[in-house]
């Protein structure tokens, strides 16, 4: 998921150069939520890894 994000990131600073504002716009939006969703998804995990230490 942090690949694809990355790729909206990419996109969006490629479309940005180019002066297309709408769309460099909406790829950042994606790749924003897409981070997000990730950070939450690893927190998770994260968290569920150390409960399953603690004996």
């Amino acid at each position: 998921m942090l690949y694809y994000a990355l790729v909206f990131f990419v996109i969006a600073v490629i479309a940005a150069i180019f002066g297309f504002g709408g769309i460099a716009a909406g790829a950042v939006e994606i790749a924003k939520i897409l981070f997000f969703i990730f950070l939450v998804l690893f927190a998770v995990s994260f968290v569920i890894g150390l409960l399953r230490r603690i004996p």
